[in-house]
């Protein structure tokens, strides 16, 4: 798993696929996003950590407008987001997101868990979404659950359909929001894997997580929040042997045991 996700490792992109200027979100009064800047590669993998509360998921979810910003501009491969319905939909159809919790349809077999989206958002045939279908389950090596349904699934087995949900769609960055958060340990490395091999071929990804493990070998940079900020952002060497900030060197020391 070491080898820093080798192969397509992937020359970046000069060009930026994400850019975040200036941005600030308020919930009410609390200020939970504070002055954020960020850029983003194509074909760039970003790892996201700091402790509860820190801004993490509200970020990410910022990026598909799944959270409002009030403050600043994030424009997403040439689209900026604003109150633009039209552009809102056209960043959701490049952008995949997988959440802590899969989001499946209980009612729906997993291979039409799959089609769903390419038939309803890209409106392609169902016979062409389901073969596409297969080929992502194929991927996350889960084929054989295509028939059945979320509920016969381990929660290790829900989270793979959920990424290979996202990769239906041909997204061209994905977000996780603690994807692992909510398996048990024994299912967390089959979910690991599959987003490893997504690293390997290139995908852009923004990961919050606190599996540092998968932040040392996949990452091009780990980034470090808290209260509403980035206080801290390097290659993930740097970052774990040489943390410059004090919070960010309590917060490893809390979690690197």
């Amino acid at each position: 798993m070491n080898d820093k996700a080798t192969a397509a490792d992937n020359q970046l992109s000069d060009d930026a696929i994400i850019e975040i200027k200036g941005m600030h979100k308020w919930f009410g009064e609390f200020h939970v996003l504070q002055d954020i800047n960020l850029t983003v590669q194509k074909r760039e993998r970003i790892v996201i950590c700091g402790p509860s509360g820190s801004g993490k998921s509200t970020l990410i979810r910022c990026i598909n407008r799944l959270e409002e910003h009030q403050r600043g501009s994030i424009v997403v491969d040439g689209i900026e987001l604003t109150n633009d319905i039209k552009n809102i939909e056209k960043v959701r159809t490049e952008v995949g997101m997988v959440f802590q919790h899969f989001n499946l349809f209980p009612h729906l077999t997993i291979v039409e868990n799959l089609a769903l989206g390419p038939i309803w958002v890209r409106k392609v045939p169902k016979k062409e979404a389901e073969e596409t279908a297969m080929y992502y389950l194929e991927k996350v090596q889960i084929a054989e659950q295509a028939q059945k349904f979320p509920g016969q699934l381990s929660g290790g087995q829900q989270q793979r359909v959920a990424i290979a949900r996202s990769l239906c769609m041909a997204p061209k960055v994905m977000l996780f929001d603690e994807p692992t958060s909510a398996l048990d340990p024994e299912m967390i490395k089959e979910v690991l894997d599959v987003m490893i091999d997504l690293a390997r071929e290139g995908m852009t990804m923004l990961v919050v997580t606190h599996e540092m493990g998968f932040a040392k070998s996949v990452a091009h940079r780990v980034l470090f929040m808290d209260y509403g900020q980035i206080v801290e952002q390097n290659t993930p060497d740097e970052f774990f042997d040489n943390p410059e900030h004090d919070r960010t060197k309590l917060f490893l020391s809390q979690i690197l045991h």
